[in-house]
């Protein structure tokens, strides 16, 4: 643990982004920085393996790219019955990108930021999926692609209908439905990307207040949580993915 005068301020430390202007304006560089470094890891690592690709006996990374691939294709496959060429792409980039992401939040919690220091920056954040700002812009992504989705399958008046004619289906209820559906919509984007805030946030203050105990107590608490903690990193990437792919898939069926 970093030498800093009280548990307080050293929670504090570790909970301060380092951030560029202010307002509605700020930017949290270091979550920015982290998530530039994270994605372009992840398409130099998938297209490494893919140039490196053999029909013979493959390597350890090639076999992980086709389990990974594999289980994603199959995935969206079940999930999504029409025929898109986007959905696939994407939603292996989200699995493994918002992966690589949380996986951050199993380094030691000092590791980096301590580095950040020794480069001359005060406060650095390191887990880019417990910044609100980065869980939300996903998730707003995600509802704009519901939305165009729609528009794409059933155009701007099937859109209206659908807000305006469930589950009521007299017209002087009409904007009782659209206020209902308007809350659901509304509530989709809200809800994946504070999921995924919350847990690895929950997460990262855990592994924060682990390491303010006793050295022993560290290695007695440290190492199942984190043993516990890959289960979540994995589990809300997955189902970032899969309420991606859901969302889509209802944003191009008749009824739903």
């Amino acid at each position: 643990m970093e030498s800093v005068q009280s548990a307080h301020e050293y929670i504090e430390h570790h909970l301060t982004f380092l951030t560029k202007g202010t307002g509605f304006w700020a930017i949290n560089m270091d979550s920015m920085f982290m998530v530039w470094i994270l994605g372009l890891l992840f398409i130099g690592l998938f297209r490494f393996a893919v140039s490196k690709g053999t029909s013979g006996v493959p390597g350890r990374l090639q076999c992980f790219v086709e389990v990974v691939f594999e289980f994603v294709n199959n995935l969206v496959s079940e999930i999504f019955q029409s025929k898109d060429r986007l959905i696939g792409p994407m939603a292996l980039t989200i699995f493994v990108w918002v992966l690589l992401m949380n996986a951050i939040d199993l380094i030691p919690v000092d590791f980096i930021p301590a580095f950040a220091r020794m480069l001359g920056f005060e406060h650095f954040r390191d887990l880019p999926s417990a910044d609100v700002n980065v869980a939300m812009s996903m998730a707003l992504g995600v509802f704009f692609l519901v939305i165009i989705y729609t528009l794409k399958a059933k155009g701007l008046i099937g859109f209206i209908k659908e807000l305006t004619t469930q589950p009521f289906q007299h017209p002087l209820l009409y904007p009782v439905n659209f206020v209902l559906e308007l809350v659901t919509l509304i509530s989709k984007p809200i809800s994946l990307g504070l999921r995924l805030f919350g847990n690895m946030y929950a997460g990262e203050m855990i592994f924060i207040l682990i390491a303010l105990m006793p050295w022993w107590m560290q290695w007695a608490l440290s190492v199942p949580w984190a043993l516990f903690h890959i289960l979540i990193v994995c589990l809300q990437a997955f189902i970032f993915m899969v309420l991606t792919v859901v969302y889509l898939a209802m944003a191009v069926e008749e009824n739903h």
